[in-house]
């Protein structure tokens, strides 16, 4: 599609704004401290870019001051066991983020001695970083001339150019506009634009008379601004149905595994279940033993809706192999994503 007015965003009144109004994050240098020299450390933005995939800056401080701490360069966060990364990642969601997380460490580490590419080109080359993490990168780290388009970008440019049609089939004529404003302070530009969508131009709100860019807004001329982003038609959610299985032995430690690497929250830890299917099979029990019905548990990931049904039992801890008996104490030291902690919990546990 073609954007009916694709003026160019005034970038100097937004950097004027961001001046002023800048968001104190954890892994933000200020405008001021860029001005004088200051730069962002790679290792930190990259981090947090990662981060905050899915995941509100709100949730994301906590974890970001405890990896942080745990492992403050990229050589620390290379040499750490996958199983420590995935344990802190726990609660994040999306754990494939958390693998790749490791793997870029460690390639950032063994094949550019511990540097970070300068270049959204050559930041795509290390496991995990697309498109939009390698512009946020380069761009806020070396003020590489380019465009960042995130969530709160498409709804601020959808705003500010009038887009008829949901942003995704919109994107690249956005990117184009965008790019087009970029100034020769591209990083301060970048978190500005991210800025101004998280707390002027809002999901539900627009505070149109403290926006910087609103002159040139054409919805705010129309009016209406949170008439857009135009929301895409809803696919309906399949859902799928499955078992999963609470064992403890006579001390009270619970019988937990590994998922498989690969695949859904793949290396995490869980308890025994069943495959999840559209149709809830028939109860089958990893072994003998006085089973009682917990209820049922019900996660929503992307794709679809899962409901659980949950069941525990007391049994022989010798009657297990492959997995490890964890004491209830330290559960929440285990690598367990939500679906699982929800789990535990609709059997008495956690």
């Amino acid at each position: 599609m073609q954007l009916s007015h694709p003026a160019r965003i005034d970038a100097s009144a937004v950097l004027a704004w961001y001046d002023r109004h800048a968001r104190d994050m954890p892994w933000r240098i200020a405008p001021a401290d860029r001005a004088a020299g200051q730069f962002p450390d790679p290792y930190r933005v990259w981090l947090s870019e990662v981060m905050l995939q899915q995941t509100t800056v709100a949730t994301v401080k906590s974890y970001f001051t405890r990896f942080t701490s745990l492992w403050p360069t990229v050589f620390d966060l290379a040499a750490a066991p996958l199983d420590s990364v995935l344990k802190e990642w726990a609660g994040l969601g999306y754990y494939a983020r958390a693998r790749n997380l490791h793997a870029c460490a460690q390639a950032v580490v063994n094949d550019h001695a511990g540097k970070f590419p300068a270049t959204s080109a050559a930041l795509q080359t290390l496991p995990g970083i697309g498109s939009y993490t390698s512009a946020a990168i380069a761009a806020i780290c070396f003020d590489e001339p380019i465009a960042v388009l995130d969530g709160n970008l498409d709804r601020v440019l959808a705003r500010y150019y009038t887009v008829e049609v949901p942003v995704r089939e919109a994107k690249e004529e956005l990117r184009a506009a965008l790019q087009a404003s970029v100034p020769a302070r591209a990083g301060d530009f970048a978190q500005a634009m991210m800025d101004l969508g998280a707390t002027i131009c809002a999901p539900r709100a627009a505070a149109c008379l403290l926006c910087p860019i609103q002159s040139g807004c054409i919805a705010t001329r129309q009016g209406d601004p949170t008439r857009y982003p135009i929301k895409p038609a809803k696919a309906d959610r399949p859902v799928r149905k499955g078992h999963a299985f609470v064992m403890v032995d006579h001390a009270g430690d619970v019988y937990l595994q590994s998922r498989p690497a690969k695949g859904l929250l793949g290396g995490m830890t869980e308890v025994p279940g069943s495959d999840w299917g559209a149709e809830l099979a028939e109860v089958s029990y990893p072994l003998a033993a006085d089973w009682s019905h917990r209820g049922q548990v019900v996660h929503i990931f992307t794709h679809f809706r899962l409901e659980l049904e949950i069941w525990s039992a007391a049994v022989q801890p010798d009657a297990l192999a492959g997995g490890w008996w964890s004491e209830p104490a330290a559960l929440r030291g285990e690598a367990l994503p939500t679906l699982f902690r929800k789990v535990l919990a609709a059997a008495g546990l956690e």
